[in-house]
């Protein structure tokens, strides 16, 4: 996903001291802020001109210590034609040699009200979640009591069709068909829908329907977090299947590691609300209660007492 410096701005709410409509067009490569620190001591080794350039009151109180003509000159050197912006902290002064090095620079200049750490955590989470690299996958996400649920299986098995009967009982479709996953973070999994399937939902038989429409803004995320993955496998003989709930399988996206659960498919079983249920119990286990702790717990008192007697 391309991020332009114009929809950083809005996303973080800046204030432009310079700027010009060609400038904001300009695109951001990469989530790494700079702060520049030793390149205002005119060291410019190993400096990325590349990132968005995050001054703060410490930046800002050397800077000002400077000689105009040392502080033009060092500025000058900051602002190439690839950086993509200069973001000020703290809505401190902006001195006139630095707008002047930044229309030489072709480099747009804005204000924040915010801390400086305040501000480079938004830009760094708003720049990671758009610039993180992208996994396609095939299924169903859907909201399930605020957690998300990513529903697999082989075609035809009926994972758009469940996704429906999940949005009826009132929860709410994020993806239908291909979900796109990121990694926020090292333990962080999030999915949201390709923009031509944006809360659009495929029913064989039926055809493409607005969940929106039909259903209201209450039945829609435009993203969410993958907790838990279930696969829909048809319920076949010889095949096995988890029955105490003991078993430890996993998949990992993006080299983020998620909980799976194999859920047959058979005809009669309400599919939509097992995976309700998986996803109470998924969370009951997260918040310490553990039916299948519980219930070993409870045989191994049994079959003590028996021994005892």
């Amino acid at each position: 996903m391309a991020v332009t410096v114009d929809m950083l701005v809005k996303k973080i709410k800046l204030e432009p001291v310079y700027t010009r409509p060609e400038l904001l067009d300009k695109e951001i490569t990469t989530s790494d802020i700079s702060r520049p620190g030793l390149e205002l001591a005119g060291y410019f080794d190993y400096y990325s001109p590349e990132r968005v350039q995050l001054m703060g009151m410490k930046e800002w109180s050397y800077m000002m210590t400077m000689t105009p003509h040392n502080r033009y000159s060092v500025l000058k050197a900051m602002f190439k034609s690839e950086t993509p912006a200069l973001i000020v902290a703290r809505d401190l002064e902006i001195p006139e040699e630095m707008i002047r090095a930044a229309k030489e620079g072709d480099t747009p200049i804005f204000q924040a009200h915010q801390a400086t750490s305040s501000v480079s955590g938004e830009i760094s989470w708003y720049l990671n979640s758009c610039l993180a690299e992208r996994t396609s996958v095939h299924g169903v996400l859907i909201d399930i009591y605020g957690m998300g649920v990513l529903i697999q299986g082989d075609s035809g098995i009926g994972k758009s069709e469940t996704g429906l009967e999940l949005v009826k009982r009132g929860h709410r479709l994020v993806a239908d068909d291909r979900v796109d996953i990121y990694a926020k973070d090292e333990e962080t999994l999030w999915g949201e829908p390709a923009e031509i399937l944006r809360h659009l939902l495929e029913i064989r038989g039926v055809g493409i329907i607005d969940v929106m429409s039909l259903y209201g803004a209450s039945a829609v995320r435009n993203s969410s977090q993958v907790q838990l993955s279930i696969y829909l496998e048809n319920f076949g003989q010889g095949k096995e299947f988890d029955r105490l709930g003991n078993g430890n399988e996993e998949i990992e996206l993006q080299g983020v590691k998620i909980p799976r659960i194999r859920i047959p498919v058979k005809t009669g079983r309400n599919v939509s609300v097992v995976i309700e249920a998986a996803a109470m119990n998924h969370r009951a286990k997260q918040m310490g209660f553990d039916a299948t702790q519980t219930f070993e717990d409870r045989l191994t008192n049994l079959i003590t007492e028996n021994g005892a007697n």
